[in-house]
């Protein structure tokens, strides 16, 4: 079974000392390459399209890739926002890297925009936003543990019914990261 972890202080702060470490072994650099954003977004689309398609078309049951293909549209969403912030993930280990990066660079900017949608809503706007920002940030890691065990064997009902819970949270997800890259662009 997956574990259930909670993004708090502690763990943020755990993630930004990783990241330091990180950067002195060369596994994330300092790069504002464009072209590649731009890929990535796509990336993330395009593996999003698909696994809305998978789950449309049930008869190959094919639980295993909406899984892979959600946890996928997470991972090139993630990538995305790093790059837009000035960072690029190495080639090694880069799943275990974009997770660290993600909660040590964008847990704090994913809060502050989320506050200001529950802002005129909620009194306890900064306990939501908290909440919020660490339930998407757990769904990333969550789905990224996801993919690794899935292929053992389950019945096809738990498989749908992750498979469902994966393309649930690569939306939320995405929608979240997009709207910071688009908050970025205009310099909020």
């Amino acid at each position: 079974m997956i574990d259930r972890k909670i993004i708090d202080k502690k763990r943020v702060d755990e993630a930004k000392s990783r990241l330091e470490q990180f950067f002195q072994n060369n596994l994330v650099k300092k790069d504002e390459n464009k072209a590649a954003l731009f890929t990535y977004i796509k990336n993330s689309e395009l593996s999003l399209k698909v696994a809305e398609k998978l789950m449309k078309d049930l008869e190959l049951k094919p639980y295993l890739w909406i899984v892979v293909c959600s946890y996928y549209s997470m991972f090139y969403i993630a990538n995305a926002i790093l790059l837009k912030l000035g960072y690029k993930i190495g080639d090694e280990d880069v799943h275990r890297v974009t997770n660290e990066a993600l909660i040590a660079l964008v847990f704090d900017r994913l809060k502050r925009g989320l506050l200001e949608e529950y802002e005129e809503t909620m009194e306890n706007a900064l306990e939501i936003a908290s909440i919020k920002a660490g339930e998407l940030l757990e769904n990333y890691e969550r789905e990224k543990a996801k993919r690794k065990i899935f292929q053992y064997e389950m019945d096809e009902d738990i498989k749908k019914g992750k498979a469902e819970t994966s393309l649930k949270r690569a939306k939320e997800f995405i929608f979240e990261i997009k709207k910071l890259i688009y908050d970025l662009e205009k310099g909020e």
